[in-house]
């Protein structure tokens, strides 16, 4: 079994290009693959492999400045989820394009998982679902306002577009793994709002932690990495990956007249030129290649 760690820490990196080498050549060290976000603002990534050497990379991590209280969440998986390491280095951990915004200041309230059914339950509380609407589409809480955007940077807009909707409401917020709440809920506080609470842990430590027959979640949960999505008790989801929209689908999707491998299916066959499919199966032909020498494809997005 390959330990997954999940993982995003806020703090100040005066030169996050320095921690970048070390951190890269310990994971390659420890055979650990998946992807890792370093900027000004932190860290932020998903990372696979063995348990200790998952571990060791924590315990580096955990080191660098300001990030002792470091926590992150912990699932399992019989296949790694990831084909190959990344450290790279971004303007922003999660990108929400607001350079006001600062989760260090001040944050929502925290609500633990065995608390949130409760709170989203009281009818002067609005939820809302910060994620992207792909996301929203395989699973969300019962009841959940879904902003229907298609990333996260455009969460902002929405807000001013629609909060004359949840006028004397208290507002309850919820992603993935909880970063991209640190960042609405410190946006949302800023904009006048007075009360706003957020998920702790995210959707991943209240299907880790709240019973299924408990559960007010619907669905799967979309994850950023090989497994797609996951259920109650983190328990891997049936959902495949488009990799032409990075879209998740269904198996039985396979058999629909759009579906190509690599180059569409029924979300974006509509979406993209002959051109554009051209070039995907082109990429399709020379990743089947690629496998069949060993070595190996695949891309993975961070939001959490």
């Amino acid at each position: 079994m390959y330990r997954i760690a999940a993982l995003y820490h806020f703090t100040r990196f005066e030169n996050p290009a320095a921690l970048r080498a070390p951190l890269l050549a310990l994971c390659k060290a420890e055979r650990i693959s998946g992807s890792l976000l370093l900027a000004r603002e932190g860290i932020n990534g998903t990372i696979a492999g063995p348990h200790d050497g998952i571990g060791r990379v924590l315990a580096h991590v955990r080191v660098l400045p300001g990030c002792a209280d470091l926590e992150w969440k912990e699932s399992q998986s019989a296949a790694q989820p990831f084909r190959r390491m990344k450290v790279r280095l971004k303007r922003e951990i999660v990108t929400m394009g607001q350079p006001d915004v600062d989760p260090r200041a001040r944050v929502g309230h925290y609500v633990e998982p065995d608390q949130w059914n409760d709170l989203i339950r009281a009818p002067d509380v609005a939820v809302i679902d910060t994620r992207n609407d792909y996301e929203v589409a395989i699973g969300t809480f019962h009841g959940a306002v879904d902003p229907g955007t298609a990333s996260f940077r455009d969460f902002p807009t929405w807000w001013e577009n629609n909060k004359h909707r949840f006028h004397n409401k208290r507002i309850a917020m919820f992603c993935t793994g909880g970063i991209r709440c640190e960042k609405s809920t410190n946006y949302l506080l800023g904009q006048g709002v007075e009360e706003v609470y957020h998920l702790k842990g995210g959707i991943l430590k209240y299907l880790e932690e709240v019973p299924e027959t408990d559960s007010i979640w619907q669905g799967d949960c979309f994850v950023f990495d090989g497994r797609v999505s996951v259920g109650h008790g983190l328990r891997e989801g049936p959902h495949l990956l488009c990799h032409a929209c990075r879209r998740p689908i269904l198996p039985e999707d396979r058999t629909r007249p759009e579906y190509e491998e690599g180059v569409a299916c029924h979300h974006c066959a509509h979406e993209t030129s002959d051109d554009d499919k051209a070039r995907f199966r082109e990429r399709q032909k020379q990743m089947a290649l690629a496998e069949a020498r060993g070595a190996r494809h695949i891309k993975v997005v961070h939001e959490g």
